[in-house]
């Protein structure tokens, strides 16, 4: 069974930077696993902001390249997103998660865990 808990989440004004971490438990690192950050604001879909596979392959979303970057350490069992240059729309509830096997070519927005989530809030 596989546990996440995000953390790092908190309100910040537009242009600033937060990093989220999420802490894995079950050593999914030693195993081949997508890990992934996904979003969801109130009234919009969930949407998919990142990925990273087991060798360190990422993908994005359109709406975060050259602002966000995902991460891992293996060693901790920790992914990471570093988020630079925030926007106001950036603000959601963001969640980690962790699918077994390879990343598809998409940046996923479904898991088959995720954890609790971490607001993150960004204002004018």
């Amino acid at each position: 069974q596989v546990q996440l808990a995000e953390s790092g989440g908190g309100s910040v004004q537009s242009g600033g930077s937060l990093r989220l971490s999420c802490a894995a438990s079950g050593n999914i690192y030693s195993s081949s696993y997508c890990m992934g950050w996904f979003r969801q604001a109130p009234g919009k879909e969930r949407e998919g902001v990142a990925t990273i596979d087991s060798v360190g392959n990422t993908n994005y979303a359109d709406a975060v390249k050259g602002r966000f970057t995902i991460s891992q350490d293996n060693a901790k069992n920790t992914l990471y997103l570093q988020m630079n240059s925030l926007k106001p729309e950036d603000m959601a509830l963001y969640y980690c998660g962790a699918s077994p096997g390879r990343c598809g070519p998409y940046v996923g927005r479904y898991f088959a865990y995720r954890g609790q989530g971490t607001q993150v809030t960004v204002s004018t």
